[in-house]
C-alpha cells in the first residue's frame, strides 16, 4: 500500500513548483486513491477554509506536503483541519516539509514519511515578529506553551523540541525514521495504518464535515492520561535503598517482602498512583516513587534532580523555567502536573549540598527538594543538561 501511495505521488506531483502562497494541488490514482498536496509556505494571511473546501468537495484519503513552513499557528491551524477530519498526512523525500510544515504533518491520524523527508530546527517552533528583549522572552514563553500543547493533542513527544532547539535558524535537521518514530512523528518507522487510506467504497458517500473548531488558545490543551507512556516494566530505586512490596494499593497495608534497589520488576497495571508489580514470581503493589520505569525519561542510576516548582499546566511551567537564569527543564509527571527542575541531575551528595546552597542564596525556593525523580515521565523543556557551574555562576552561589 505504502509503495503504491508512493508512486502515485512522485508521477504526478514531481513536476509542481514551489509557491510563495498555499495551494492546493489534488489527484486521485487508477484505483481511486485520492490525495491533495499542500504547497507553499504558510502565512498568518492563508485563508484555511480554501482547504476545507477542497477536502469536502475532493474527499481525499491522504494528505502530504511540498512546503518550507512559514508561520507556525497557521501550520497548526491546518493540522487540527486534517486531524477533525480523520485524514492520513504523508510525506516524501523528492517533496520539502521543514520548519512549521513539521506542525501541520503532525495533523494526520495516521502518519507515515519517508526517513529524511521532515525537517525541524530553531525557526520551526519561535515566533516570527521582531520583538524588543522583554517582548521576546514572553513571545518565546507563549508560543512555546502553545507548540507542546499542540503537540501533546496530536500524539507527538515534546521531547522534539530539544532535538530542534539546537538546530540554528540557518540549517535544517532532517530527522531519520527511527527518530520520527521515537518521537511519535509517524506512527512507527515505515508504517502506517493502510485502512484509513485504502480505496474508498463506491457505496461511501463523500465525507462532508462541518466546519471544524480550531482552538485560539492552543495553551488551554492539557495531556491525557492517554498521552503518557504505559509503563511495563522498571526496576526498584528509592533514596534508602530498599522498599517492602504491599498486598494492596495503600501504603498501610500488609507488607509481602522486601526488595532491593536494582531489582527488576514487571508492571502489570495501576491503581490510584500504586503499580501491581511482579518481581521474582511475588505480585503485589508499589508506589509510582518507588520504581524508575523504563518507558519514562527518567535519570539513570542513583542520580538526583532538584525541583524547584510544579504547576497544573504546561503555560506556566515553561513561562516559569524560561524566566530564569538558572538552567531549568520541565519535566510531565505520571499525575499529569509539571515538574520544574534543575537541568543538570546530580548524586546524592552533590544534590543535598547544591539544593542547601541555592536555597540560602535565595536562588530558588525554600520548599525545594531533591528526588530522583521516578514519576517523571517526559523531559518537556528547557534546559540541555548545563554544568552546574553555569547554575552556580548565574545565581551567584559557588562563587
Amino acid at each position: 500500500m505504502i509503495i503504491r501511495i508512493l508512486m502515485i505521488f512522485l508521477v504526478t506531483i514531481l513536476p509542481s513548483v514551489g509557491k510563495a502562497e498555499l495551494s492546493y494541488n489534488s489527484g486521485e490514482g487508477d484505483d481511486g486513491l485520492r490525495f491533495v498536496v499542500v504547497e507553499g509556505t504558510f502565512t498568518p494571511s492563508d485563508d484555511l477554509s480554501e482547504f476545507e473546501k477542497v477536502i469536502r468537495s475532493f474527499n481525499p484519503n491522504v494528505i502530504g506536503f511540498d512546503s518550507d513552513g512559514g508561520n507556525i499557528f497557521k501550520a497548526m491551524e491546518l493540522g487540527r483541519i486534517i486531524r477533525s477530519h480523520g485524514l492520513a498526512t504523508i510525506q516524501l523525500r523528492q517533496l520539502e516539509c521543514a520548519s512549521a510544515c513539521a506542525l501541520a504533518f503532525m495533523g494526520g491520524r495516521s502518519r507515515y514519511a519517508e526517513p529524511g523527508s521532515i525537517g525541524v530546527h530553531k525557526s520551526s517552533f519561535s515566533p516570527t515578529t521582531p520583538f524588543n528583549k522583554e517582548e521576546a522572552v514572553s513571545a518565546v514563553q507563549d508560543v512555546t506553551a502553545d507548540i507542546i500543547g499542540y503537540m501533546v493533542e496530536m500524539g507527538v513527544n515534546p521531547a522534539l523540541l530539544q532535538l530542534a532547539f539546537k538546530t540554528e535558524a540557518n540549517d535544517i535537521r532532517y530527522l531519520s525514521g527511527q527518530e520520527m518514530a521515537n518521537f511519535g512523528v509517524t506512527l512507527s518507522e515505515g508504517a502506517t495504518d493502510t485502512a484509513a487510506i485504502s480505496k474508498p467504497s463506491s457505496e461511501t458517500k463523500p465525507y462532508v464535515a462541518s466546519r471544524p473548531s480550531v482552538s485560539t488558545n492552543p495553551k488551554q490543551v492539557e495531556p491525557s492520561r492517554v498521552t503518557i507512556p504505559v509503563a511495563r516494566s522498571g526496576r526498584v530505586r528509592h533514596p534508602k535503598g530498599s522498599v517492602l512490596m504491599k498486598a494492596a494499593p495503600d501504603g498501610k497495608s500488609h507488607s509481602l517482602r522486601r526488595f532491593t534497589n536494582g531489582v527488576a520488576v514487571q508492571i502489570t497495571g495501576e491503581e490510584d498512583r500504586w503499580y501491581r508489580v511482579n518481581v521474582a514470581g511475588v505480585t503485589g503493589y508499589m508506589h509510582h516513587t518507588w520504581i524508575r520505569v523504563d518507558q519514562f525519561d527518567a535519570t539513570p542510576g542513583e542520580l538526583r534532580l532538584i525541583q524547584v516548582k510544579s504547576f497544573d499546566n504546561i503555560d506556566e511551567a515553561v513561562g516559569y523555567a524560561m524566566a530564569r537564569d538558572l538552567p531549568l527543564a520541565v519535566y510531565l509527571a505520571t499525575n499529569g502536573w509539571y515538574a520544574v527542575t534543575i537541568a543538570k541531575p546530580f548524586d546524592k551528595e552533590e544534590a543535598l549540598y547544591f539544593t542547601k546552597g541555592l536555597k540560602k542564596e535565595g536562588a530558588i525556593p525554600s520548599d525545594s527538594f531533591v528526588t530522583m525523580g521516578n514519576t517523571y515521565v517526559m523531559k518537556i523543556c528547557c534546559g540541555t543538561g548545563s554544568t552546574y557551574g553555569e547554575a552556580s555562576s548565574a545565581s551567584g552561589y559557588g562563587q
